[in-house]
């Protein structure tokens, strides 16, 4: 109860501290001797003066104390023991809690000989007799027993020096020296006593029985009275002899050492007992638990089996796999006499520790889906596990800060010690992956790795957690389309499983970009994405021809912007009127545009000619061909009936090298024979026509084009543009407003400069009143201008062929 529990266990003091009350918190020990100082506690302080701290079962913190500690008090039968420990938040231990705590316990008679084997040190404790004296001693040093340690001058005998017997020599250490190289001295009234650390120097491995003892073999001699005596101060603690087998731990521990025996020739068991925990059991607790204890000639064996009642599971860490290790705390007391000490009583306290053993941890999905909530419980953990941060979309954050990103963690503690961690999230949250399955199901992904730390190895390993959840939820784009007089459109209502969908017309990518460069229309609003195209365009499909006109089909396929997986096609469809594409004009001209049919995929539109196949097409792109001529030319074919002329013409595709046509379209132009129209007038005479020169506003374009075709101007982000000297510049000047098929465009004066203003100097004339610069080595050439889809007013635009210079001055290039 409380923070602190006390027991006593021979001769041996043990303080368990409560997990609960001293979690997380950082902590110090001291032992307060009998003038109220307090010694703080280190590993070295420790294994020298008889003191251990370790970790019971997961958190729980056990600090043991030997009977013949340092600054321990023994009054008769009992050995008292003060410890102060200190319990901080902090690792400089500012504003800590002090606990003071003094212990007393009794022990019981003393062996002749006592040798104990903790997890720290190991201890041989000898009843102090007067042997003989030794003979011929002579003293190399001066006496140094005013500056030992006190604690090894009790009464009127005190230690003086401890010779290591070592194979290659043996070494003496004077007290003081032995006590600064970590070796723990003390004498009572009746006993002698050396500690000796599993690190110091003088330890020797040596193996009986195919199992290896830390051992260390020593005289010590003490003054008493006018004497030198000495005893045999020899110990050896097993360091293994531990074997796993069917999911048993098998213990041998030799029973007889030649260390430990030398110069007895007849031995005799007296007592074997064993236990868990420091404490012993029955032979019925044993067999309870399924113990085995065995003691036979030569040795003492403990069967374990792993996982029984005695030990614990602790959780364990290799090579970032989780995993388990069961550890139990075993005690073996062995007493036996001998014919040169008598009783010998060997305590071992022995951790054994299973190998790693991985285990795979649970991971149970429980989504709620009407309430939009993920749920994953992730365990079961032993006690000494926990959840420290969660790696989100290559973030890592500490638990609770997990929640400013949507996720919520708790944990689960089950009756037995063990637990779990759930975390939920909002399948709304940023960091869930949606991605649209089939029909109406959309698939939601977490994907978070959990990191957990083992107390207090802290250890650490990681969990990734990924689960889908399939949910009806998906909502499709939709669409609509309609045609105007001369463009298709298509208008898609977004839905929520788009976001990442791109546009393609069969295998072209409709970016923004690529529709700028077509004279499309490409609006997305977030809600609505609109797309516009002209009927005469080149990803516009024509099929169905007809006397009432063409089919025109705009197909549109949303792709997945990942996998490019066709996810939803769309499409609009308008009869194109054949008006658009035949014009009969008046004074007996015919232009027609000829569109590529989807049945003739291999068509070439610039290899189109007429029933006269000197005839070729004035303006040709991939999908149309356009032709101009009179009605009386080209081979065209004339008709009359009582009331209209008809004129007849055929367009031909022939592939080369073949006389056959494999392509033919008919069209047909009309004109009224007989038509009577009343026209009202009255004579006035004419004046002589004149012309007044005048000065106004025109709105004028000046653009310049890829090629001598004029079909593809350069666009605003392509400036500037990069040409080599006497590469040719296509320039097209067109008149914008007014719209008058009366008026024609005539230049006057062209000229260009070294830089953007035109009235810089130098200059050079391109066009002097109208006409190429007569000085020029590369005149300007003037092309024809005719009738097309584009240009419905031939007069207004005038185009011109300009060879690419540069100004020099001398030989030098003149720069702006």
């Amino acid at each position: 109860t409380g923070p602190m529990t006390l027991e006593c266990l021979g001769n041996i003091l043990r303080i368990t501290l409560s997990a609960e009350y001293f979690e997380d918190k950082y902590l110090s020990f001291s032992i307060v001797d009998q003038s109220g100082i307090a010694w703080e506690l280190d590993e070295a302080m420790a294994s020298q003066c008889g003191y251990t701290v370790t970790y019971s079962t997961w958190n729980n913190i056990e600090f043991r104390a030997s009977a013949l500690s340092c600054h321990s008090r023994l009054e008769k039968d009992v050995f008292i023991v003060t410890i102060q420990i200190k319990a901080s938040h902090t690792p400089d231990m500012k504003n800590a809690t002090t606990h003071l705590k003094s212990a007393s316990c009794h022990y019981g008679p003393w062996s002749p000989r006592e040798l104990v084997c903790e997890s720290n040190y190991m201890e041989i404790s000898v009843r102090r007799e007067v042997p003989q004296t030794v003979k011929e001693f002579i003293q190399d040093e001066p006496e140094d027993w005013t500056l030992a340690f006190p604690e090894a001058k009790a009464g009127e005998a005190s230690i003086w020096q401890i010779v290591f017997h070592q194979p290659e020599e043996k070494k003496a250490l004077l007290v003081s020296d032995a006590w600064s190289a970590g070796y723990g001295l003390n004498t009572t009234d009746t006993r002698i006593l050396l500690r000796i650390p599993y690190t110091a120097a003088q330890i020797q491995l040596v193996e009986a029985q195919g199992v290896t003892f830390s051992a260390v073999r020593s005289s010590t001699f003490y003054k008493q009275g006018w004497m030198i005596l000495m005893v045999d101060t020899a110990v050896a603690c097993p360091v293994d002899g531990v074997d796993y087998t069917n999911k048993t731990i098998i213990w041998t521990v030799p029973k007889y050492i030649q260390l430990l025996s030398a110069g007895a020739t007849r031995f005799k068991d007296v007592l074997v007992e064993a236990g868990v925990d420091l404490h012993k059991l029955s032979a019925e607790e044993m067999a309870s638990r399924k113990y085995v204890l065995s003691n036979d000639l030569n040795a003492i064996t403990m069967e374990i089996p792993i996982g029984a009642e005695g030990g614990y599971y602790k959780t364990s860490v290799s090579r970032g796999q989780h995993g388990t290790k069961y550890s139990i705390k075993l005690f073996l007391e062995h007493q036996w006499e001998d014919n040169k000490w008598g009783l010998t009583k060997h305590t071992i306290i022995k951790e054994i520790e299973t190998p790693f053993e991985q285990v795979e941890l649970d991971i149970t999905y429980n989504s709620n889906l009407r309430a939009r909530l993920m749920n994953v419980t992730v365990g079961t953990f032993l006690p000494d596990v926990e959840l420290v941060n969660l790696t989100i979309e290559g973030k890592t954050v500490a638990v609770p800060e997990a929640v400013q990103h949507g996720y919520l963690t708790y944990e689960i503690r089950h009756a037995n010690g063990s637990k779990a961690y759930v975390i939920q999230v909002l399948l709304d949250a940023p960091s869930i992956k949606k991605e649209y399955m089939r029909a109406d199901v959309r698939a939601y992904t977490l994907n978070v790795t959990l990191a957990f730390v083992t107390h207090p190895a802290s250890e650490s390993f990681i969990v990734p957690v990924i689960t889908a959840s399939a949910v009806k939820d998906a909502v499709l784009p939709s669409a609509r389309g309609f045609c105007d007089g001369r463009n298709l459109h298509l208008i898609i209502t977004h839905g929520n499983v788009d976001q990442n969908w791109l546009p393609f017309i069969s295998d072209w990518h409709l970016t923004p970009e690529a529709a700028q460069k077509y004279n499309y229309s490409l609006r997305d609003n977030g809600t609505h994405l609109a797309i516009s195209l002209p009927f005469l365009s080149s990803h516009v499909n024509y099929e169905d021809f007809h006397s009432s006109g063409i089919k025109a089909s705009l197909h549109l396929t949303l792709k997945d912007g990942i996998t490019l997986a066709n996810r939803r096609n769309f499409s609009i469809s308008c009869r194109l009127s054949p008006s658009e594409l035949i014009q009969c004009l008046p004074n007996g001209t015919v232009v027609i545009t000829v569109v590529k049919s989807v049945g003739v995929a291999d068509l070439d539109t610039s290899l189109l000619v007429l029933r006269d196949r000197q005839c070729k097409p004035s303006l040709v792109t991939e999908k149309t061909a356009t032709f101009k001529f009179n009605v009386n030319t080209c081979g065209t074919s004339r008709k009359f009936n009582s009331t209209t002329m008809t004129y007849e013409n055929d367009v031909l595709y022939i592939r080369p090298g073949n006389d056959t046509p494999v392509y033919q379209l008919k069209f047909v132009c009309g004109y009224a024979i007989k038509q009577t129209i009343d026209v009202q007038y009255e004579s006035k005479k004419k004046p002589p026509p004149s012309i007044k020169p005048g000065f106004g506003s025109l709105a004028l374009s000046l653009k310049l084009f890829k090629e001598k075709s004029y079909s593809e101007p350069y666009q605003e982000s392509e400036y500037p543009v990069v040409k080599y000297l006497r590469e040719a510049l296509y320039f097209e000047v067109e008149l914008l407003q007014p719209k008058d098929e009366r008026l024609e465009l005539n230049l006057g004066d062209c000229w260009a400069t070294n830089s953007q203003s035109q009235d810089s100097l130098p200059q050079w004339p391109i066009l002097i009143n109208g006409c190429e610069n007569s000085e020029d080595s590369y005149r300007t050439v003037f092309h024809e201008v005719n009738y097309s889809l584009r240009v419905k007013f031939p007069l207004l635009v005038k185009r011109f062929e300009v060879r690419m210079f540069t100004f020099v001055q001398g030989t030098t290039l003149l720069q702006e």
